[in-house]
This record gives C-alpha cells, sequence and structure tokens, in this order.
C-alpha cells in the first residue's frame, strides 16, 4: 500500500508540474474564443475586436467561434466542458448571470463551472421605435404603451438575448406587461422594427447606433448614467422621466474550470492590454461604448460583477415569469 500510495503521489506531482510548465509557457497554439450568440451580433462585434488585439500580445491567433442557441447556453456550456488549459475561452454578456435564474435546467453551475479573465465592456442600452411611432419622447412613450398596451409589440433577439433582458426590465419599470415577439437574432428583429412590423425594441448601442444616425429608427432615450458622446442631444431613462432605470450589457471573457491561475493572469494582463490599444477604444468608442477599466478588467472584478447581477436579475426575471426550459 506504502508502495501505491507513493507512485500515486509521484504520478501527481509530475502531472501539477508538466501543468505548472505548460502554464508558465502558455499559449503555444491557437486558442479559441466561443461567443455564445451569432456572427455579426453586438456581443460578436465586442468579441472580434478585442480577440484581434489580444493575439498581438499574446503572440498566438485567438479564433472567434459562434456557438449560438438557447439564449447563450449552448456556447456557455460547451466551453464549461472543454479542457482547462486555455485553450478555449468563453465571451459572454450579461446573460451570464440572468441564465441562472431563466432557464429551469442549466447543464453548468454558473458561478461555479468557470475561471474569470476580466471584464471587457459595458455596453449602454437604448430606448427605440419604429421610425414612424406616434409618440414623441419617453414621457409619451410610456403614456401612449401604457393605454394600448394590448397592442403594442416589443421586440426582441430571442429569450435571453440582451433586448429581451432589457425588454423585461422596461415592462417592470413601467408596471405595465405588453406583448414580446422573440426572434431567432439581433438582425430579424432590427429587420422587423426598420420594416414597421413591431413598435419598440430596447436593445444595445452596438446594434442600434447606425440606424438612430441615420434615421431609420426613433430613438428616446439611453440606459446609462449619463449621456453619451456619440449621442450628445438623447437624454438618458433618468432624465427623460424614468426614475432608475439604468441597464449595462457588460460583457466578460472566462475559462473552463480548473485553468491554472498562471493561464487566467496572463490572459487578464492581454485584456487589459487591448482594452488600451487605440483601434480598440477608437472602434468602441464608434458603437457607443468604452473598454473596461485595468481595475475591472480582472478575475476578481469579473466574479464579483457576476455575483452581485445574479442576485439583481432574479427578482426581475421571478415577476416576468418569462422563463426557458
Amino acid at each position: 500500500m506504502k508502495i501505491l500510495n507513493a507512485l500515486l503521489g509521484a504520478a501527481t506531482a509530475v502531472s501539477l508540474f508538466a501543468a505548472s510548465a505548460s502554464a508558465q509557457t502558455y499559449p503555444e497554439r491557437t486558442i479559441t474564443m466561443v461567443v455564445p450568440f451569432s456572427a455579426g451580433g453586438p456581443t460578436d462585434t465586442v468579441a472580434r475586436l478585442v480577440a484581434e488585439s489580444m493575439s498581438k500580445d499574446l503572440g498566438q491567433q485567438i479564433i472567434v467561434e459562434n456557438v449560438g442557441g438557447a439564449g447563450g447556453t449552448l456556447g456557455a456550456g460547451r466551453v464549461a466542458q472543454a479542457d482547462p488549459d486555455g485553450y478555449t475561452l468563453l465571451l459572454h454578456h450579461i446573460g451570464m448571470a440572468t441564465s441562472a435564474t431563466l432557464y429551469r435546467k442549466l447543464a453548468y453551475d454558473t458561478l461555479n463551472a468557470f475561471e474569470y479573465v476580466g471584464l471587457v465592456t459595458e455596453v449602454p442600452m437604448t430606448i427605440v421605435a419604429r421610425k414612424d411611432f406616434e409618440p414623441t419622447d419617453l414621457k409619451g412613450l410610456i403614456e401612449h404603451v401604457k393605454a394600448n398596451k394590448d397592442t403594442v409589440t416589443v421586440a426582441n433577439a430571442g429569450i435571453g438575448a440582451a433586448s429581451h433582458l432589457c425588454g423585461m426590465m422596461f415592462m417592470s419599470a413601467i408596471e405595465t406587461p405588453l406583448t414580446t415577439v422573440p426572434y431567432k437574432g439581433t438582425g430579424p428583429a432590427m429587420t422587423d422594427l426598420l420594416g414597421g412590423q413591431v413598435d419598440i425594441m430596447c436593445d444595445q448601442t452596438t446594434n442600434t447606433t447606425k440606424q438612430i444616425q441615420g434615421g431609420t429608427i426613433k430613438a428616446y432615450a439611453v440606459t446609462s448614467p449619463q449621456r453619451l458622446k456619440i449621442f450628445p442631444d438623447l437624454p438618458t431613462a433618468e432624465e427623460a422621466g424614468l426614475s432608475g432605470f439604468q441597464v449595462g450589457i457588460w460583457h466578460g471573457i472566462y475559462a473552463p474550470k480548473g485553468t491554472p491561475a498562471e493561464v487566467t493572469d496572463r490572459l487578464s494582463k492581454s485584456l487589459q492590454k487591448a482594452l488600451k490599444d487605440e483601434n480598440v477604444v477608437a472602434r468602441f468608442g464608434e458603437l457607443g461604448t468604452e473598454p473596461s477599466s485595468e481595475a475591472d478588467a480582472t478575475p476578481a472584478a469579473l466574479k464579483a460583477k457576476l455575483e452581485s447581477e445574479i442576485g439583481r436579475w432574479k427578482p426581475v426575471i421571478e415577476a416576468a415569469g418569462q422563463y426557458a426550459d
């Protein structure tokens, strides 16, 4: 028995030494960053900008792979089951927190199935409507939807999408249930809003900026604490009369549970550098958002954010009763 224990101990030591040595030389090959939504969407745009800059710093290419479906839980589940070697990452948005309540059955434990790398950005939302919608300001919009709650339609990109979450928050804030119209992605939802088939939507600036600037949709407010540089004349929801309504779609990078701390620390340092990249800062600015600070682009900050947001969204989702199986 003593000999067996000694052999097992030696094997464990060798395994730990190999893992440590591998972490010290990381990365040695291509890294895959899973985005749990379709290509071309807001989260995909953020991921590709960051991946390109991080690739330069790490000396290895980061390939973005879109694994959509089930509100982002399919892609997250895939990463949760991947080898914890730092070569499979997840870039997910606020849905990482809301899925813990929104989905009755998840293939992973949201808080305990991942290691944390850091926060990437927090994208403001915009409350928008079809171009010819009658209300001219947010106060008028709220009055209108309350008076016509049985006919007003709210578009979203599917259960768990940012637009779905913001729509639920909006209905909760005005204490008025509305007819929601889920689509299979941001693109189809925006297409029908542009075409006048649906009335309103609450979506990220990364998806609405061009349409607002082009005048093809009507904008009522941004959900950030302050007005955005890109839309100086567009009031915040607070300014426009919707007290306390602040929604930001934050994005973070995760790795499978068990990924060595040396690896997640290396990735966090690379992320911090990428978020100072002039091209990333400029492109984020064009999309109406800003990179996270160096203090927020850390494992501890992302973990704290996820824990806090799970608690914040749980009562909203339970009150709306819009669960997914």
